[in-house]
């Protein structure tokens, strides 16, 4: 969704509601990630003093393997998200968001936070055990047998 935002930046006080879904499909170009369900982004753009401000909340499920067990397990996620937005930068600050001819691509910055968020180490739960060492059973499932 590209917003356009010269109202916003150019009204103090100003400010725009935000609802709507990126579809699961439009994500298929992360191999390694599925989204079971549509991303759904709520929030607003508003204008306070002159300064641009986004928040907004995500919400979505994924569908993950569990890096210890390899079991595989659907998860939900709610991120919120905010950004200083701003028409053009003069420092090398990497929390403003320029927004060139003062339109935002909300969709790629969406997804640009929420891939930022995810855990680097996905497990189906916090104590999970993992896969014995020997035979390879999910230890989850009760002990194997095997000799420690």
């Amino acid at each position: 969704m590209i917003l356009r935002l010269r109202n916003i930046f150019e009204c103090p006080g100003r400010k725009e509601d935000i609802e709507y879904d990126i579809p699961a499909q439009a994500l298929d170009y992360l191999a390694d990630k599925t989204f079971k369900t549509p991303i759904n982004v709520s929030g607003a753009v508003e204008n306070r003093a002159g300064i641009v401000f986004l928040k907004a909340k995500c919400g979505f499920t994924m569908q993950h393997e569990c890096d210890r067990c390899l079991t595989e397990f659907e998860r939900e996620y709610d991120i919120d998200i905010e950004h200083t937005l701003v028409l053009r930068s003069y420092t090398d600050d990497d929390e403003l968001v320029v927004c060139e001819d003062a339109k935002l691509d909300l969709d790629v910055l969406v997804i640009d936070d929420i891939l930022l968020s995810l855990p680097t180490k996905i497990l189906c739960r916090e104590d999970c055990k993992g896969l014995c060492l020997t035979c390879g059973k999910n230890l989850n499932e009760g002990e194997c047998g095997c000799e420690n």
